[in-house]
């Protein structure tokens, strides 16, 4: 796997940790309502999946966790502390780990930097942090000298997944990990979340439009329409009416 991970370990203590609870979420973009009334949970330990079109807050959803969007109303619960209080600076180093969508790293950057910005949100990073890393993603230890920019998309998706693993998070959140990449880079994500779940309990919560992939990694789905929660459940609820009905463009 030129690209790929391999059996490269993270140790953690917060097994079975990393739930999120939304409660009466409220969100405006300008004089658009975004939000409405989202009440949502990923239990600790789940793999979940939020889905839906474009354009109906899934994105949304995620910002407003991050502290990068402000409420207009509701509670958002991490291992029961309240988030909303908390800046948005913050709320990495309590455990949050935040793939965006795009990406986002930095391209003038050298892969190493890129990783070693993720450690400033911990107040005392382990010496082996980066080598943790570099088990996971091989080939970003074989480019730590190569700016971030030059990287391909699925070696730089892997950067910034190593970027929000730095942290060793309670809970990971991924925004379409699987846009742009490769179908092998695609499969190999799929199998680092799969196994950080097993091994580690890691709680993981993903925006994701490829269905195979979604029913493959998640656990649980939730489905937002025009910004309210439509449906949710088991994956294996996940019926093709469903799909036909909220998912299908």
């Amino acid at each position: 796997m030129s690209e790929g991970t391999n059996g490269g370990q993270m140790n953690t203590s917060n097994a079975a940790t990393g739930a999120l609870e939304l409660r009466g979420v409220n969100q405006f973009y300008r004089s658009s309502h975004t939000l409405w009334d989202v009440a949502l949970s990923v239990p600790a330990g789940s793999r979940t999946c939020l889905m839906g079109r474009n354009g109906m807050g899934k994105t949304t959803l995620l910002k407003s966790v991050m502290g990068l969007l402000p409420l207009a109303s509701g509670e958002i619960l991490f291992d029961g502390a309240d988030l909303v209080k908390q800046a948005a600076d913050r709320r990495a180093g309590l455990g949050i780990g935040y793939v965006p969508q795009g990406r986002e790293i930095f391209p003038q950057l050298s892969v190493e930097e890129n990783l070693r910005l993720g450690l400033y949100a911990r107040r005392k990073p382990p010496a082996d942090a980066l080598e943790r890393i570099y088990a996971l993603f091989p080939v970003l230890k074989r480019m730590a000298r190569r700016r971030g920019g030059d990287l391909s998309g699925g070696q730089q998706q892997q950067l910034a997944i190593g970027r929000a693993l730095i942290l060793e998070p309670r809970l990971l959140i991924l925004d379409e990990p699987c846009e742009g990449i490769q179908p092998n880079i695609v499969h190999e994500i799929g199998d680092l979340i799969l196994r950080l779940n097993a091994e580690q309990g890691l709680t993981v919560l993903l925006v994701e439009q490829k269905l195979p992939f979604a029913r493959r990694v998640a656990s649980h789905f939730r489905i937002l329409d025009k910004g309210r929660l439509v449906a949710d459940g088991a994956i294996a609820e996940l019926s093709d009416e469903m799909v036909r009905h909220h998912l299908t463009v």
